[in-house]
């Protein structure tokens, strides 16, 4: 914290407070009477002309104001806390960041401590991507973050950084995929110099309008944020086109994010195979074991002359070896019995966080942190988008999706497939219950079939192609003789495969209906109560689906091709 303007708190260190409640395994706040009466006088460092202002993450767009800032503990121009309380006391005001919080920018990690939470609150920075995305992640779902890192110089010290007179671009980015069951991650790589197309992106303005950002083909990926006015949603929208994956939540931040985190953590260990010295990133490292912290710690994730072939490509696999590694030092003993650490790394994290409405406040990264927390770091998988050089290109410079090893990929993700080997028990009991579902879903499809003229359904578009639902209510009707179908337009929300849900007394309704889309029985989701007469099934046109009379996409594959580059998180591999 920065003495000059916290007032009397060289007295008091806030994070010499906690201590560790072994009974709970939490830290708790502990102030004597004299520390309390002081406690009030103890300030955030508030963003005045006699103190430095906090580095700011950058935001493309239009973000909102970063929150109120507020002391520790307290609210803005008050002495009463939220609960109440009378005299000179304030309550003690704390919450609980549970495992994940301070890492996530960083693609996890683990942490549990009582920190301030309307100051923690008052360091964010909320940009509105103007309905870019899902809304946000679901408890009891798949969730997929977008991480980016933007190379706009923004923040005390950056000014050698970046291109001067550009206002960023999404430099670093990582897809992070939690499972549905929180079992497994995969943070998948998107390389910057990746030949795209980016969509058109409503992007909020300062007046409170929304404005379109016309899209563009065949530009580079790292132009989706920044450039002629694109913000994150755009980045968010730019993802989904490329790979199929609709994003709950961004975070973004920017050259300081690596500075300070890796300071607050005390350092982030690498190794490396040969000496190393390079002019434009200024790393300069002997072979060997080092700890990295600051600027150090920026120059190795910023060289691209260092290691490999001297490719962003390769560059790309140093950054997750040192997000691998800060991963591993956050859920170190010497971090996590440290009340200081998590001080330092609160601030630093918050500080450094862009991020979207579903996630602005501390209350919703706890919400997210929770869904984190029991991940191990050995089924946190680090990948990176296959690519080619451009075969357009004489000198070449930028590359190509290489469609045969990302689409088994993608499909991994989208299908919520591992790139890990879980636990050998926890696998073979979730093969054994995958083997059991299957048996009763595929029993589904033995019995009678209903008559075409007797068949009832409403069809809906959850993710299919545009038109989907229209199209297949004509070839159901025409071509199937199902005069009782019936189009329902777009869904309430998307799903992410073709289902068809019906009523136990609809059985032989469904069996006919699959036998005409060629549906597989795991589309086939059968309720517990009968339907009125009349009552039609619902059938909802997922990603998978491409027209009618075409069987659906093929079965996600459940290995990835050899040639697709992966590393795990908690191990440690020496930069060559």
């Amino acid at each position: 914290m920065d003495a000059q303007s916290r007032g009397r708190a060289e007295e008091i260190d806030p994070a010499d407070q906690w201590v560790l409640n072994p009974r709970t395994g939490h830290y708790e706040l502990q102030l004597n009477d004299s520390a309390a009466r002081e406690r009030p006088k103890v300030a955030a460092p508030r963003r005045s002309s006699s103190a430095p202002a906090a580095p700011t993450a950058p935001s493309p767009g239009v973000p909102g104001q970063r929150r109120g800032d507020a002391p520790p503990g307290g609210r803005r121009g008050g002495g009463r806390s939220r609960k109440g309380g009378g005299g000179g006391g304030r309550r003690k005001k704390a919450l609980l960041i549970t495992s994940g919080t301070l890492a996530l920018l960083l693609v996890g990690g683990a942490a549990a401590a009582y920190l301030y939470y309307d100051h923690l609150n008052g360091n964010l920075s909320v940009t509105d991507i103007a309905g870019a995305g899902t809304g946000g992640f679901k408890k009891d779902q798949a969730i997929n973050i977008l991480v980016i890192g933007t190379d706009k110089r923004s923040g005390a010290g950056n000014e050698g950084y970046g291109d001067k007179d550009s206002v960023g671009h999404a430099d670093t980015t990582i897809l992070f995929h939690i499972a549905k069951d929180r079992s497994n991650a995969t943070a998948l790589s998107i390389p910057r110099d990746l030949i795209t197309t980016i969509p058109d992106c409503p992007t909020k303005q300062p007046d409170g309008t929304t404005k379109t950002v016309r899209g563009a083909k065949g530009v580079r990926f790292n132009t989706s944020l920044g450039q002629e006015g694109r913000d994150a949603g755009c980045t968010m929208r730019t993802v989904k086109e490329l790979t199929g994956i609709e994003v709950d939540n961004f975070m973004m931040v920017d050259f300081n994010a690596v500075k300070t985190l890796s300071t607050a953590v005390g350092g982030v260990p690498v190794c490396l195979e040969k000496d190393v010295d390079d002019e434009d990133s200024k790393l300069k490292l002997t072979k060997g074991e080092h700890k990295l912290e600051g600027e150090q710690a920026l120059a190795f994730v910023r060289t691209r002359h260092a290691f490999g072939n001297e490719s962003d490509l390769d560059r790309i696999k140093t950054q997750q070896q040192f997000l691998g590694s800060m991963m591993r030092e956050m859920k170190s003993k010497e971090t996590l019995t440290s009340p200081k650490k998590f001080f330092s790394l609160a601030e630093a994290a918050t500080k450094s966080l862009t991020v979207d409405q579903g996630l602005g406040s501390i209350d919703k990264l706890t919400d997210l942190a929770t869904e984190l927390k029991d991940i191990d770091l050995k089924n946190i998988t680090f990948t990176t988008l296959p690519v080619l050089d451009n075969p357009a290109e004489k000198v070449k410079a930028t590359v190509v999706v290489n469609q045969g090893l990302a689409d088994p990929l993608l499909q991994m993700i989208r299908g919520d497939v591992s790139l890990t080997e879980v636990e050998k028990k926890e696998q073979a009991a979730k093969e054994a219950a995958d083997a059991d579902a299957k048996a009763k879903q595929e029993a589904l499809l033995q019995g009678n079939r209903a008559p075409a003229g007797d068949v009832r359904v409403s069809v809906y578009n959850g993710g299919g192609p545009k038109g989907a639902a229209s199209s297949t209510l004509g070839w159901l009707q025409n071509t199937k003789g199902m005069s009782k179908a019936s189009n329902q337009g777009n869904a309430p929300s998307k799903v992410d495969a073709t289902q068809l849900e019906y009523a136990p007394n609809q059985a032989d309704q469904a069996r006919a209906l699959a036998d005409a889309l060629g549906l597989p029985a795991t589309a086939l989701k059968m309720g517990t109560t009968d339907a009125a007469a009349k009552t039609p099934m619902k059938l909802t046109l997922g990603p998978d689906f491409q027209k009618p009379g075409t069987p659906l996409a093929p079965p996600v594959p459940q290995e990835l091709p050899k040639d697709v580059q992966q590393a795990q998180a908690d191990k440690a591999v020496c930069a060559k």
